[in-house]
């Protein structure tokens, strides 16, 4: 059969069977639709501090102005969207080049743990630190030592 490209056996994954593979998704179609449905979301950090939380997003080359970030009855949700633009010229070309990148993260706080008032952000170094003050309730109390009668 010259000219005909046999497709090779459907190739299950035992672990996960309901998730195509990624070789699936090669052989079934265009490589390039998979390359454009790609996305790429930030790395996270969620500390747990004495008295706070804090999220750290990295976002290297965005500014704060890139970010939006609400927090609503113990949701806390970032999003970001950031266009780009670049033009090289020359004598026998203009080369113009547009890039756009956004997310969306949201995290679930009990509004038991959280003083959701005092919520605060800041952008530093590439990096966006969010700050979820704990209740005094919540925050861990120092051990007592207790006298023997």
């Amino acid at each position: 059969m010259e000219g005909y490209i046999m497709k090779p056996a459907r190739i299950t994954n035992s672990l996960f069977p309901v998730f195509p593979s990624f070789i699936d998704k090669f052989f079934e179609g265009n490589l390039m639709d998979m390359v454009g449905q790609t996305s790429t979301l930030p790395a996270i950090n969620i500390l747990d501090n004495t008295d706070e939380y804090v999220i750290e997003v990295a976002a290297p080359g965005m500014s704060k102005n890139d970010f939006n970030i609400t927090y609503d009855n113990g949701e806390l949700t970032i999003t970001s969207e950031h266009k780009g633009e670049s033009t090289e010229e020359n004598d026998r070309y203009t080369r113009r080049e547009f890039n756009y990148q956004a997310f969306r993260r949201s995290f679930n706080f009990s509004e038991k743990l959280v003083e959701g008032d005092k919520v605060e952000a800041c952008y530093k170094d590439g990096i966006l630190s969010i700050k979820l003050p704990k209740r005094e309730e919540m925050k861990p109390k120092p051990a007592r030592e207790i006298t023997i009668s």
